[in-house]
């Protein structure tokens, strides 16, 4: 067997809070063992963690690796505005008006991720290009 990704690693100034925010998004929860001021905290999910490590500098350029969401409950637009309301930015508004495309969003600490259409959306609108 293949190696298997374990956690994704993120660059944070405060990973703890970073996590608190990822863990609302991905409605799950931060390790019982992390608490504020850790040098990391991990957010369980049932794939890969996502794992924020403390590191000094601030973030500077674009992500070269970036998280696409697909919500599971709710449309793509539904799921932009409960982000925008946990404390997400909208960077770049890439929905189409015939409702493909995608949001590109960024963390409160400035990583860029984007909300791609659930997938009853893209059921809906089957044969349409993202």
């Amino acid at each position: 067997m293949a190696s298997l990704v374990r956690h994704v690693t993120i660059d944070s100034s405060d990973p703890y809070t970073l996590a608190t925010f990822w863990a609302a998004v991905l409605d799950t929860k931060v390790s019982d063992d992390d608490r504020p001021g850790d040098p990391e905290a991990l957010v369980e999910t049932a794939g890969s963690g996502l794992l924020f490590v403390t590191v000094p500098e601030a973030k500077s350029v674009k992500n070269r690796v970036h998280l696409d969401l697909q919500p599971q409950d709710r449309s793509r637009d539904e799921e932009v505005e409960r982000l925008l309301a946990l404390g997400a930015t909208l960077v770049d508004d890439r929905r189409n008006a015939d409702g493909t495309g995608w949001a590109m969003m960024a963390d409160p600490e400035g990583n860029e991720f984007c909300v791609e259409r659930s997938a009853a959306e893209r059921a809906q609108s089957s044969g349409q290009a993202e």
